[in-house]
């Protein structure tokens, strides 16, 4: 039974990072792959255009790095650890959107992302975010119990 459970666990946790990692993997490429639109779709929105220019590399390359973390056992829970902190951000910044915080609305994301409404995309995020959140509890649960045992 404890075996069940270990590799009830493990499996819940690879179909975690695998998601987050396709997640990643396909925003990243969709903003290198369509750079210009991306840089168009950051200049619309409401921050300045010197803020813009960090954003327009930091955020596709954090998304590679968090897909990568994600890939590796040794490095997982550092990949968890991103990418609910991007998902946090992201989700922040619509519920901002959402709450009429800014003087106009942007436009949304590009990609897949770009057929979804607001809030749409709220839940969608909030979906990631409770992944990570899950996966993030799973590692260290699993590192407790994995910690006792050595202890017994």
């Amino acid at each position: 039974m404890q075996n069940f459970k270990k590799s009830s666990y493990s499996s819940i946790l690879l179909l975690i990072c695998s998601l987050l990692i396709l997640l990643w993997v396909y925003t990243a490429i969709s903003k290198l792959a369509n750079f210009a639109e991306f840089e168009r779709q950051l200049n619309n929105q409401t921050f300045g255009k010197a803020f813009t220019t960090y954003l327009l590399w930091l955020i596709p390359v954090t998304e590679i790095a968090a897909a990568l973390l994600l890939f590796f056992n040794r490095t997982r829970l550092y990949g968890l650890v991103l990418s609910a902190l991007l998902m946090a951000l992201f989700t922040g910044y619509i519920s901002l959107v959402l709450l009429g915080y800014y003087d106009r609305v942007p436009c949304s994301c590009g990609g897949v992302l770009k057929q979804l409404g607001w809030s749409a995309h709220l839940w969608f995020n909030l979906f990631f975010l409770l992944l990570s959140v899950l996966g993030i509890y799973w590692m260290l649960i699993n590192k407790n119990v994995e910690r006792d045992k050595l202890i017994k």
